[in-house]
């Protein structure tokens, strides 16, 4: 092979690398979820209120896992929802959560996970009803949890009144049976991002339940990013 060849060769070789490693980080390192923006136009630190919504589903038809529960967020703006489980909040501002909770059930390993903690006046509403605890291991009333660990928050996702029944097929869901959590909570002054995941074992098909949507951003868990 002539100089000019081997030459041409090598340039397309490494070409070639080098679209394989561009395409690694954009999508790999890069790529995901997108965040969810509630911070635009709001001043931290001054305890202005954020409207947060949110909808947990028995599936989404909007991934390559269509089988796997999911978490989707509404944008403020276009009120759109958005398959991502990232979302971003002004520091030291009063978020109020609305959460529609369209999954059956699926018991807690630990009840604890059934008390709401680190919410305002230490209730959730659902549907409307004030709550302090909801308990799986009496009835079939759990379906998911929102836990931020880092601030002590939980609060548990009831469940529509058949709970394993008449579920919506496809998502984002826009009607069947679900019910309405609200709660408030205080987010932090520090700045950071905060991890936050359901603590129901709703991996179905994986190890103890624990695996593939419940370790997933994106689906069962994410962050919330707290800005100045």
């Amino acid at each position: 092979m002539s100089l000019p060849a081997r030459v041409a060769t090598l340039l397309l070789a490494f070409l070639a690398v080098a679209a394989v490693a561009a395409f690694v980080v954009i999508h790999y390192f890069l790529g995901g979820p997108p965040t969810v923006d509630y911070s635009s136009g709001v001043a931290a630190d001054t305890g202005a209120t954020v409207h947060v919504v949110m909808q947990e589903d028995p599936q989404n038809t909007v991934s390559t896992h269509p089988d796997w529960v999911s978490y989707f967020i509404q944008n403020p703006k276009t009120h759109a929802w958005v398959h991502t489980t990232l979302f971003k909040v002004p520091a030291g501002s009063k978020i109020d959560m609305t959460i529609y909770g369209y999954d059956g059930c699926t018991p807690l390993r630990n009840p604890v996970f059934g008390e709401v903690t680190g919410t305002i006046g230490g209730v959730e509403d659902v549907d409307g009803q004030p709550v302090k605890s909801l308990n799986s291991w009496s009835g079939c009333n759990v379906g998911h949890t929102f836990s931020i660990p880092g601030i002590g928050l939980n609060a548990p996702m009831a469940t529509p009144s058949n709970p394993n029944a008449n579920l919506c097929g496809s998502s984002p869901c826009t009607s069947g049976p679900h019910k309405t959590m609200t709660f408030s909570f205080m987010s932090p002054r520090a700045t950071g991002e905060y991890f936050w995941q359901c603590r129901v074992p709703c991996g179905g098909g994986f190890l103890d339940g624990f695996g593939g949507p419940m370790q997933t951003i994106g689906f069962m868990t994410g962050n919330m990013e707290v800005v100045s």
